[in-house]
């Protein structure tokens, strides 16, 4: 029985992901982002489960990344086109721009297809892992609501999300070493910048909540390019 738990786990995962999907399409675009939320905390739990029961296998692999496609590829995809579908502001640009939004569904199917065959990305990430695309997306309609008017205009605005779009796309296949969250050890020596990554995450997320996510994810990006060569010598 115990080598069905993490597919259990994996597939609640999946079942978060499809209910964002509705609740996207509905216009409950907060709440979509909350499935998101819970789908990675089934992601992480299937991998724990895995490790500790030892019970990792190809079927649930496979199962993973086809719950990943759904919860981290499929869902963001259609938060931006909901943003994009419901802004008046799109009527200067042409309809066609929403439809862009189905790029991060596509890359994102990419980049998991490349995860799987690459045997790189044992101890290191190479692009951006769809679970952190997915949360960024999520944030943009917390950041949307901002008591701001230009900051709540600029996020709305068709060039600027298409711009996202097209930046998060290129980020998911880049040939981008990026360092993985996995700990090893728990020395402070070998896990400086994880440690600096949690820490300025919690107090990013304490003091802005999930509108905090962005600059989460920009952070994460730059500690990763600080250590590019002691990266690469891993791959």
């Amino acid at each position: 029985m115990k080598q069905h738990i993490p597919n259990t786990i994996t597939s609640f995962n999946l079942f978060s992901g499809c209910i964002g999907v509705v609740l996207a399409f509905e216009g409950q675009l907060i709440n979509a982002g909350y499935a998101i939320i819970i789908a990675a905390i089934f992601d992480f739990l299937d991998g724990m489960a895995a490790r500790l029961l030892k019970v990792n296998s190809p079927v649930g692999k496979e199962l993973d990344s086809l719950a990943d496609m759904i919860s981290f590829g499929f869902l963001p995809s259609v938060i931006v086109f909901m943003m994009l579908e419901t802004n008046p502001a799109i009527e200067y640009g042409g309809s066609w721009i929403k439809y862009s939004a189905f790029l991060l569904a596509v890359f994102s199917a990419l980049r998991l297809a490349k995860f799987n065959l690459d045997s790189r990305q044992t101890s290191i990430f190479i692009g951006l892992p769809t679970p952190a695309c997915a949360l960024f997306i999520l944030s943009l309609p917390h950041i949307a609501l901002s008591k701001d008017p230009i900051i709540s205009a600029y996020v709305q605005h068709p060039v600027i999300l298409l711009a996202l779009i097209l930046a998060l796309s290129f980020l998911l296949v880049a040939e981008i070493p990026l360092m993985s969250l996995k700990f090893k050890d728990l020395q402070l020596r070998t896990n400086l910048h994880r440690y600096i990554l949690l820490l300025v995450s919690v107090i990013l997320l304490f003091l802005f909540q999930l509108t905090a996510i962005p600059f989460i994810i920009i952070f994460y990006l730059v500690l990763s390019l600080m250590q590019y060569n002691k990266l690469t010598q891993e791959l």
